[in-house]
């Protein structure tokens, strides 16, 4: 697995380095609290482990992820899964509240719905829209429960989160098709998709990962086609490209170090992959981006 991007924070909490700040599973904090202390901005940075949720409910915000850039200017939750590169701006009016949370509540929450949760796997923005007033008082509830010490509370903050978790899948499943899934194909898709993020620089060939997860190639193939419209192979190239996008827009390493630390043999092999893909050779597409961010 690869180190830390060199110049992109680390955090747990944003500015913070010591570890989870108490027992609880879940974190919850006004968005003014953190962001006025930057001043209304939160550098591009990641999260190790931490998931995040986002609930803008007034006001404005510039929201950077993974170098691209969108405005929310109505009520809306932006879902941040970890490693994710992102960074916000916020108007001084803002309103809303940020809801970070590890792997333990994400297991916790998947054995109570049944299901993983799979709108945490990729970052995701979902309008409230008619639901403003019901997810206001579901967030406000939220916090005020964090906030306090009655008896029951690790159970109300786990069915407080568990609402919130469902309300934000069935968003993701507007526009999509109606599908049959069987849960076991969603399980193994996640084992490989976890597999591919420990080994995407080692450059293992689809046997080798379809070995490890007990399937053939063709099986691998198979689904990952049904579940993500993507091949095996695709899946492994997208998370290489993630990475090369990350370390081009955010770093100043050489295209030759971030070659080498993508593990391709070669500077020009990894150019043709990049252009391939992008559009761009690795320089074009960092201009670019610097360009964008000017």
């Amino acid at each position: 697995m690869t180190s830390p991007l060199p110049g992109i924070p680390l955090f747990q909490l944003y500015g913070e380095h010591h570890g989870w700040p108490d027992t609880d599973l879940l974190h919850c904090e006004s968005i003014q609290a953190r962001s006025r202390l930057h001043h209304w901005e939160i550098r591009a940075h990641r999260h190790p482990e931490l998931f995040q949720l986002l609930y803008v409910q007034r006001g404005q915000a510039s929201v950077e992820i993974e170098g691209e850039r969108r405005e929310i200017r109505e009520a809306a939750i932006q879902v941040v899964p970890p490693m994710t590169v992102h960074g916000f701006r916020f108007s001084a009016d803002i309103q809303g509240h940020v809801l970070s949370f590890g792997p333990a509540l994400v297991a916790a929450l998947e054995q109570r719905l049944g299901a993983p949760l799979a709108v945490l796997t990729a970052p995701g923005c979902y309008p409230v829209g008619r639901d403003r007033s019901s997810l206001r008082a579901l967030v406000e509830t939220l916090q005020h429960e964090y906030a306090g010490n009655a008896p029951g509370r690790a159970a109300m903050l786990e069915a407080l989160v568990s609402a919130l978790m469902v309300w934000i899948g069935r968003r993701q499943q507007l526009g999509v098709a109606p599908r049959t899934r069987d849960e076991r194909d969603r399980h193994l898709l996640g084992r490989y998709l976890r597999l591919v993020e420990a080994h995407y620089p080692d450059h293992l060939s689809i046997d080798a990962y379809a070995t490890r997860l007990g399937v053939t190639s063709l099986q691998l193939n198979q689904l990952c086609r049904a579940l993500s419209a993507q091949s095996a192979l695709q899946v492994i190239h997208q998370r290489l490209l993630l990475e090369a996008r990350r370390n081009l827009i955010y770093t100043r390493m050489s295209v030759a170090q971030v070659s080498d630390r993508l593990g391709f043999s070669d500077p020009t092999y990894f150019t043709r992959f990049f252009k391939r893909l992008t559009g761009q050779t690795p320089k074009d597409y960092r201009r670019t981006a610097s360009a964008a961010s000017a």
